[in-house]
């Protein structure tokens, strides 16, 4: 009998808690999938229950229901007209389930996906420039040769133009054209404005001005009008080198005014007033106001820096929030309090705290570098650890530590620590702008500045070590704990790219089409293979969420890498033997590492209850990837790659 679609339909939004519920509904090939505002008032049970529905579960925010291709958009048709909303895309049921997220989620998420992309050219550019400071230091002639020159050149050009590249990636990211962000990151560091690096010196600022009142002067486009202290219009005319956080705001607030333009200029001249207008609004928004807002906040830091930095307790303070200032992009601002105790007492003793704030971030990175099971999060780690030792951090913050928090946390902790034994000890540098390793070559102390890093990167590792979890997916910034011992125990030493999934099971790889059982078969619940077990053992097929655990332990299903959605179930009907063979050593949200032992069951036990042992392994949403392959068949043991999307 043919399907009521508006019946289906009717009762699917009776039982996600009507209209009001909902925020957002689209659908791709075989799953109705839907965003709700409270998951608390889903009927789970029931909705499994509707005709026509096949499978519910739900995956990175998403309710999906399974109902199968060719009858899917025909209830979606229906759901649209009972609950009264708008067509969406899967691209936009993501952004919605994505904003339901914690304002705090969703903040270090998108500063996570603008830094990503532009991962490797900082991190390279961090190892080359510790490298040729270093031999700068140890070699005093070679930093006066054009080869030294040369070099400095291109390890700085990353950091020197890093507010082009992250308005690039951010506007990317928040959904602007990227070359309009170009421009903004471009005019925040145009050859009109000071360099930010510079903005401490007096004798910079007079150079390049042409003054000698080591003020940095303003534009004033309105006059001298006054509010309280703040002068209307007035724009200090200093660039934002080595800037982040204004960047990035600068650029959402761009992609914001371009969007609500595109709305709403007409077509005819949307292509010249729209570019127009978001440029010359944003610059204004960023000159005026985020620009002396961050001024401000230099000014402050460094007038709480000068205050804190002469006693234990101040050091231990600077030592944590160091590596905030960091990541504002003010920690260049240092160098006027590091040349002050050198013209004042010859000895630069904010060094050792700065460098234990940065050796601490090289421990931290480093302990995810050799924690972590993803061979992409080790490539990245590693070397942006390496940079951290040499002194040059970024690479290390925003690539691994910030964005995973808990190790940034650690390396604050370690910092702290470093600190306190630097100001204890009281030793200093004759020279300012190194700190990590090449700090050797300024250090008065070698044998104290050793303990210090010890401290500082020790405790930074060992709380890293202790504390952080890895995440299965790095979109989901706090998913469960790994599970208890016995769950980590027996696991294969194998690894699974992002566009790979290892076999769950040791025995006979099947196609699809030969499973003896409709549903499966014919790839309603999305395509796959089958495997005939000779062990009885199920391991993860790649790192991942466990997303469902069925309550007959029968099956279970992952949310992975690149948005997988997995279903792995032991034998057919088994479901009527009620958990009967059925070992499960997982729950849901908990992670797993690819080749983790999940389930155990009893193969002779399954067929003298008179089922096919053969296993399903279906990825539910194959149809969103135009490249997915499952041809294996044949003899395959468990880890080994058997699918590819």
């Amino acid at each position: 009998m043919a399907l009521d679609y508006a019946k289906c339909a009717k009762e699917i939004f009776q039982l996600v808690g009507g209209r009001d519920n909902l925020v957002s509904a689209a659908h791709c090939a075989t799953r109705l999938r839907l965003v709700t505002a409270d998951n608390g008032k889903i009927d789970m049970k029931k909705l499994e229950d509707v005709e026509g529905v096949k499978g519910v579960f739900s995956s990175n925010g998403q309710l999906q229901l399974i109902i199968g291709t060719g009858t899917v958009n025909k209830v979606y048709d229906e759901f649209l007209k009972v609950s009264g909303m708008s067509a969406a895309t899967k691209e936009e049921v993501k952004a919605a389930a994505a904003a339901q997220q914690p304002l705090v989620k969703r903040m270090v998420k998108a500063l996570g996906d603008v830094f990503v992309p532009i991962l490797p050219a900082i991190v390279a550019s961090g190892l080359m420039m510790g490298i040729v400071e270093a031999l700068g230091k140890a070699m005093p002639a070679f930093s006066g040769t054009d080869w030294y020159a040369f070099l400095d050149m291109i390890a700085n050009t990353a950091f020197a133009f890093l507010p082009v590249i992250v308005a690039v990636s951010a506007a990317r990211v928040f959904g602007g054209n990227i070359f309009l962000g170009g421009v903004i990151g471009l005019m925040m560091i145009h050859s009109a404005l000071l360099n930010a690096w510079n903005a401490g010196s007096p004798d910079a600022i007079n150079s390049f001005f042409g003054i000698d009142t080591g003020v940095i002067p303003t534009w004033n486009l309105f006059g001298n009008i006054h509010i309280g202290n703040y002068v209307l219009g007035s724009i200090p005319r200093v660039g934002y080198q080595g800037h982040v956080i204004p960047v990035i705001i600068s650029v959402w607030l761009m992609c914001q005014i371009e969007k609500w333009l595109h709305k709403h200029v007409p077509e005819v001249i949307d292509l010249f007033v729209t570019p127009l207008t978001t440029v010359f609004v944003t610059a204004c928004f960023t000159f005026m106001i985020i620009g002396p807002i961050f001024s401000t906040a230099e000014t402050y830091i460094l007038t709480f820096a000068k205050a804190l930095v002469a006693n234990p307790f101040g050091a231990l303070v600077m030592g944590a929030l160091y590596p905030c200032t960091v990541v504002m992009g003010l920690h260049h601002m240092y160098n006027v309090i590091e040349a002050g105790m050198l013209s004042s007492v010859g000895l630069n003793t904010w060094m050792p705290i700065a460098s234990a704030a940065n050796f601490a971030q090289f421990g931290a990175c480093l302990a995810v570098g050799i924690k972590t099971h993803k061979a992409k999060t080790r490539t990245i780690a590693v070397p942006s650890s390496m940079s951290a030792a040499l002194g040059i951090t970024e690479p290390a913050i925003f690539g691994v530590n910030f964005r995973y928090m808990k190790p940034f946390a650690c390396g604050m902790v370690g910092g702290a620590c470093g600190a306190v034994f630097g100001a204890i000890s009281k030793i200093g540098a004759t020279a300012y702008g190194v700190t990590g390793i090449p700090g050797y070559l300024t250090i008065n102390n070698a044998c104290l500045y050793t303990i210090l890093l010890l401290i500082s990167g020790g405790v930074a590792f060992a709380l890293t070590w202790i504390i952080w979890k890895e995440e299965a997916d790095e979109d989901d910034a706090a998913a469960g704990a790994a599970g208890k011992d016995s769950k980590k125990d027996d696991t294969l030493a194998v690894t699974a790219a992002e566009n790979e999934i290892l076999a769950p099971l040791t025995g006979k790889a099947v196609a699809l089409s030969e499973l003896p059982d409709e549903t499966f078969a014919s790839g309603v619940l999305g395509q796959g293979m089958g495997i005939e077990p000779t062990i009885g053992e199920v391991r993860a097929p790649f790192d991942a969420t466990i997303a469902t655990v069925a309550e007959t332990k029968h099956a279970i299903g992952f949310s992975g890498p690149k948005d997988m959605e997995l279903l792995i179930h032991v034998g057919i009907d088994t479901v009527k033997m009620n958990g009967d063979g059925f070992n499960v050593l997982v729950s849901e949200g908990d992670e797993v590492k690819a080749g983790q032992k999940l389930m155990t069951f009893d193969i002779q036990k399954i067929k003298a209850a008179g089922h096919p042992t053969v296993t399903a392994v279906l990825l539910n949403n194959s149809d969103d990837y135009d490249n997915f392959k499952a041809d294996k068949t044949g003899q395959v043991k468990a880890g080994e790659v058997v699918m590819t999307i």
